[in-house]
């Protein structure tokens, strides 16, 4: 084997070392690119939901199961709801990624007065309608006066005052959104018997009578939610000015629910109920990476992209909200879906092309002129260990014409340079000048041999 080795058309080794600075380059040049680029998205992220048992929970559970399949782990970190979410999310000291917001949840009243300091936030689509539910008890209905009260009916907004009414716990997007709605009816928020409990505690202490009102912000998913839609003893208010609130207020939008839409057998609601509601976005942070925001976005279609009470198969997730700008990785999943190669490829094969593509393309063209002097190279490297013999063979010649050295002494000169030849090993490609090299070797002992 080593003999075979020895006796090949090209010499690897030499051929290695002749485009070593060559590829030593590329090398370089492909490392400085991967860690300003970084194409390897982090293995954790943290996703901030909101309180536990809530819609915001259950779907981040979700999430993380959806991403663990692709080696990403998600951290949730439980919050008191969209509003302390979208705090977190700016908050650069906080390390937060990514966060449920729904629409309207910033503490400002007014649009103007929004916050916009902080970390750059980006949207990566809506994901949900989250109606505003507000429950009210018969028997609080029944106390108030007039024939409304008497049907156990509530109609408007006003007819609450002076009920005790719990519209979430501070930092949540619910108790904002409210505030809002209020306002929007001229009603003053110190005129209500205001509690701000947490979802869980808030139901149990509307089920034992100590509450009369319970308004929630929140998909249909949440169990609280369905719970209280199949309690006897427990109406869901209809906002009969429901298109008025979403000509109104940006952020809101007109639904309906269908008549027996939560059970058909029971025929619940009797009624179609007409409802406001928020829009639920998935926000991150604008320097989210890239391919993190892909892989959420991919998961939102997959989750959210069924049919639901109040959306269709294909209506969500969209690239659609007035608050925040699109993030470039969703707007381009919206427009033409996962990227190609994440079709064929596995996930983080796909994204180490995608992201370096442009960097490996730019490195071709430069190492393709450059490669052109690997060849010469290779040659010098070659013939360098043959012609390099010929100056001492010429000083030889030299010595026997000027009759400087005594002809024995260059005999034994030419000798140790022709033992020298022997051990000279070239590629095939290059024999021929090896030979040549050995016979000129042999010519100028011809030469020498009558005077030795």
């Amino acid at each position: 084997m080593p003999r075979l080795l020895r006796h090949t058309l090209l010499s690897a080794r030499d051929l290695l070392i002749s485009a070593g600075p060559l590829i030593a380059l590329a090398l370089l040049l492909l490392w400085g690119a991967y860690v300003w680029l970084q194409p390897t998205p982090p293995r954790r992220v943290v996703l901030a939901t909101g309180p536990e048992q809530g819609a915001y929970a259950e779907f981040g559970k979700r999430y993380a199961e959806e991403l663990r399949r692709f080696g990403v782990q998600v951290e949730q970190r439980t919050t008191q709801g969209a509003a302390d979410n979208l705090r977190l999310l700016r908050d650069t000291t906080q390390d937060v990624d990514l966060a449920f917001v729904q629409g309207g949840a910033s503490d400002a009243l007014y649009a103007v007065d929004e916050r916009t300091d902080g970390a750059r936030l980006v949207s990566l689509g809506s994901l949900f309608y989250e109606p505003v539910w507000l429950f009210y008890r018969e028997d609080a209905a029944r106390k108030m006066s007039g024939s409304k009260a008497r049907d156990l009916v509530l109609t408007e907004l006003t007819q609450f005052v002076g009920l005790r009414v719990n519209i979430g716990a501070a930092g949540s997007g619910a108790a904002n959104l409210v505030a809002k709605v209020l306002h929007a009816n001229r009603i003053d928020i110190e005129q209500l018997k205001l509690s701000r409990l947490e979802p869980t505690p808030a139901v149990v202490a509307f089920l034992a009578g100590e509450l009369d009102t319970l308004i929630f912000v929140s998909a249909p998913e949440s169990p609280l939610v369905q719970l209280l839609l199949m309690t006897p003893g427990v109406r869901l208010f209809d906002f009969a000015q429901a298109e008025a609130y979403a000509r109104r207020l940006g952020f809101l939008s007109s639904l309906t629910l269908p008549r027996g839409v939560v059970d058909l057998a029971k025929n619940v609601p009797p009624n179609d109920v007409r409802l406001i509601a928020a829009t639920a976005t998935l926000v991150a942070r604008e320097a989210t990476h890239p391919a993190i925001e892909q892989l959420f976005v991919q998961a939102a279609h997959r989750i959210h992209g069924g049919t639901g009470w109040f959306a269709r198969a294909g209506q969500f997730p969209v690239g659609k909200d007035a608050e925040l700008p699109l993030s470039q990785e969703a707007e381009r999943f919206y427009r033409s879906g996962p990227p190609i190669l994440q079709r064929y490829l596995p996930f983080w094969v796909a994204n180490l092309i995608d992201r370096m593509w442009v960097v490996l393309v730019s490195i071709v063209a430069i190492l393709i002129p450059l490669s052109r002097v690997v060849p010469p190279l290779y040659e010098f490297r070659i013939r360098s260990r043959i012609f390099r013999w010929y100056a001492q063979l010429r000083e030889i010649e030299h010595a026997l014409t000027d009759r400087s050295s005594a002809p024995a002494e260059l005999m034994r000169d030419l000798d140790a340079l022709d033992a020298r030849a022997e051990r000279i090993r070239v590629p095939l490609s290059h024999a021929d000048e090896l030979y040549a090299l050995r016979s000129h070797i042999e010519m100028v002992r011809a030469r020498l041999r009558p005077h030795a």
